[in-house]
């Protein structure tokens, strides 16, 4: 999508502006009776924290999703990508690289360092040190087993030996200039470890020392089918994880460092109802460092249904004095909400927050929020992707705290009074009576305490999805995002892993305006070769341009743009409305901003061949619409086929009987049937003969295809009509008249003695 330059958070943000929780907010048609709620919890970090990032101090906000019941009415038509390439055209063809071990798996914790060259990979039993270039080569490997006596332990427990008790890695880190810190289930007795990896891409470092070993709980899950996120600011590791067994405890928790160790309140579904943890950022908030968060983003059960739930605690929180001692004490959750209006009022709501991606913007404390959500209910099925600005993040946290009261008791907004300082704040020079969150008064605590939920939602900028698909054979998985430069300006390009093994390139581009957007579905990619849910994807910039995923059973390599793939044309290259790619006078090349290039032809916004390539110089042999001569007898049948290389494009037939008819538009009916690949005419008649051109029409363009397509042609006696190509205009496209090609020879004449005919020919 275009770029969005965001202003600095409003700090006295309406809290009317919103929705709030409101009597019946909190039911929908998910399930029966089912409630979906969405938090945010906020935590304020404790002060001296070092860090290699320019601000030292943090806060945790983490952030709940609210998706009520589904709306009524007709769901949305799927998106149909312009190319869909399969697995073997993608490794053929357009750079598709792989990479997997023996005897492991679940390539989950990828970690991108340009610095040095690599991409680390965490997986069942092993650490990676990948080739940013090429990951199917020069490889290091850490063989990073769970002891024996684990193992034994783990099956004793009732896990299974070859599945379970292993050591899934899924936290994966940079600690310093020469060391990455990792942790792993270890046979469910999590285990972190510093792995030594050098300074630079040239020192062949890449080692950890078993002896050497922490304990992980509270870092990583035990159990490998949990999921884990963290970050690591400075020396201190925030994680939200399960911390026992049984997968029950689950905490927001800071660990590491100098400073003792803090977590959420134990067994309080108020703060956490049974999460299961998505992603976690660190945000700077203002000049003030003690001001910055850490936003967690998770979905949690709500009432016996799954939703989507984000949350925050500060950085510079060092717990209270009297009360929730060693605890947060500036937690609070705000709903996320990812829905679709209706006609009549009801939303179509997605409830399942799968994965979030920070887009750095120019402006480090406002950078956007990409989030992708799924669909619980059996009744409607779809994913979603809802971008979110922190203005709009902040002024939830900033409007009135959400409170049970009343004899149904009901959701509403509290009235009362906030103590001071403000629940949620931080010490900071803002509350400079305030050295620490042990300094604060009781009554701030315990209202901290008891109202950690805000009342309004935070809602996704243009108050709907970006892009959505509905009714499809996959779901969203992941998703990467990279803003590209163009010429007509920025765009962010998404790309969005799947449960099948596919990843998507979706681009947004303005409409009337840069406030509506038109989600463009470019590429659907079979990045794995067989259905497996693309795990983590992770994009690199430059100077490589690649795109890198991983899923349970590989790893894959591939290039952001495929630009000889729309085809050999200006128009092909112009109507694919690619960021990346662009028209150069002969081929549809990578577009590189600033570069001495003066015939460079690209328009992603209008995306129009009339007014891009109206200039650009004809190529006699490459602008030729190849003809292809088939033959018929009377009676029988024959296919015509013309397959475009867009799939969004719309395919038009017309028929020439002579040379001096009009061409006529190919009506369908019983006899005459489109398929996905052209047309089939059922019993051929002598009224069938003549010339046969198909038309392909995207985005108010039409062109005679460029690649050859069906024609149908009979004999005159014994003679056939020789092969003829049409030198028509791409730039700009001739009329559709101009492609008929002449012929020497009647169009239309019986053999004596025979039943065949020469039916004619079919351009394309």
């Amino acid at each position: 999508m275009p770029c969005l330059e965001l202003p600095c958070a409003d700090a006295q943000g309406s809290p009317d502006s919103v929705g709030g929780i409101g009597e019946g907010s909190w039911s929908g048609g998910c399930g029966e009776g089912a409630v979906t709620r969405a938090e945010v919890l906020f935590l304020c970090p404790s002060r001296g924290a070092t860090s290699q990032t320019p601000a030292m101090n943090h806060t945790l906000l983490l952030l709940l999703l609210l998706l009520r019941g589904l709306g009524a009415g007709r769901p949305p038509a799927a998106a149909t990508p312009r190319l869909k390439l399969s697995f073997p055209e993608l490794r053929a063809r357009h750079g598709l690289r792989l990479f997997s071990l023996e005897h492991s798996c679940c390539y989950e914790a990828l970690l991108l360092d340009e610095e040095r060259g690599r991409l680390f990979v965490g997986a069942q039993n092993h650490l990676l040190s990948l080739a940013l270039d090429d990951i199917s080569r020069r490889d290091r490997k850490i063989y990073w087993p769970a002891p024996v006596e684990w193992r034994e332990e783990c099956n004793w427990a009732g896990k299974d030996i070859t599945a379970e008790c292993m050591n899934f890695v899924k936290i994966l880190h940079p600690y310093n200039r020469t060391h990455l810190y990792a942790c792993g289930t270890g046979a469910f007795h999590p285990v972190c470890a510093f792995v030594e990896a050098g300074q630079h891409a040239e020192e062949p470092v890449f080692k950890l020392d078993p002896r050497h070993t922490e304990d992980g709980k509270g870092k990583s899950p035990y159990d490998p089918r949990h999921t884990a996120a963290s970050v690591l600011v400075g020396e201190e590791l925030y994680s939200g994880v399960a911390t026992d067994l049984m997968g029950r405890d689950f905490t927001i928790f800071r660990s590491l460092g100098r400073r003792p160790s803090i977590r959420t309140e134990q067994h309080d579904s108020r703060w956490l109802n049974e999460p299961k943890f998505v992603a976690v950022f660190w945000v700077p908030e203002s000049e003030d460092p003690d001001d910055d968060k850490i936003y967690f983003f998770f979905r949690e059960m709500a009432l016996l249904l799954l939703t989507p739930v984000s949350s925050f605690p500060w950085q510079n929180d060092m717990g209270g004095q009297r009360s929730l001692v060693n605890k947060w004490t500036t937690f609070l959750k705000a709903r996320l909400v990812c829905a679709v209006p209706g006609p009549d009022g009801t939303d179509t709501h997605f409830d399942e927050l799968r994965d979030v991606f920070l887009l750095q913007t120019r402006d480090k404390r406002n950078p956007l929020v990409y989030a992708i959500f799924s669909t619980s209910s059996s009744v409607f099925q779809g994913s979603a992707v809802c971008v979110y600005t922190m203005a709009d993040i902040r002024r939830a946290f900033l409007g009135p705290f959400a409170h049970k009261e009343g004899p149904n008791y009901q959701w509403v907004s509290y009235q009362g009074r906030v103590p001071y300082p403000r629940p949620g704040m931080c010490p900071s020079k803002t509350f400079g009576t305030f050295g620490s969150t042990k300094d604060f008064p009781d009554e701030v605590i315990q209202f901290a305490r008891h109202h950690p939920l805000m009342y309004n939602p935070v809602l996704p900028h243009g108050q709907r999805p970006l892009f959505l698909q509905a009714t499809v054979p996959y779901t969203f998985t992941r998703i990467a995002v990279d803003r590209v430069t163009a010429a007509d300006g920025q765009y962010d390009v998404l790309f969005i892993g799947t449960d099948v093994g596919t990843v998507l390139k979706v681009v947004s581009v303005p409409q009337e305006s840069w406030h509506r957007m038109e989600p463009l579905l470019l590429e659907e990619l079979q990045v794995f070769q067989v259905r497996v849910r693309v795990l983590h994807p992770t994009t690199l910039l430059f100077p490589q341009h690649q795109l890198y995923a991983g899923s349970a059973t590989a790893l894959a390599q591939l290039p952001l743009h495929r630009c000889g793939a729309y085809g050999k044309a200006c128009a092909e290259c112009c109507l694919a409305r690619d960021p990346y790619c662009a028209w150069d006078g002969n081929t549809c090349t990578r577009y590189v901003p600033n570069t001495k290039r003066r015939f460079r032809r690209q328009d992603v916004r209008n995306g129009d061949p009339n007014v891009l390539c109206r200039l650009c110089p004809a190529d006699p042999r490459r602008d030729t619409v190849p003809q292809k001569q088939l033959y018929g007898v009377e009676g029988s049948t024959v296919f015509l086929e013309c397959i475009p290389k867009s799939l969004q494009a719309h395919i038009l037939w017309t028929h020439q009987r002579t040379p001096n008819d009009p061409q006529r538009e190919v009506r369908m009916d019983e006899r005459v049937v489109r398929t996905e690949r052209g047309v089939l005419l059922r019993s051929v008649q002598r009224a069938d003969a003549g010339l046969y051109l198909c038309h392909a029409t995207e985005h108010g363009f039409t062109q005679p295809l460029f690649t050859v397509g069906p024609g149908v042609n009979t004999v005159s006696g014994t003679q056939l009509m020789p092969a003829q190509h049409h030198q028509g205009g791409w730039c700009p496209p001739l009329p559709c008249d101009a492609a008929v090609p002449a012929s020497p020879e009647p169009w239309v004449a019986l053999a004596p003695g025979s039943r065949r005919q020469r039916i004619g020919s079919v351009a394309c």
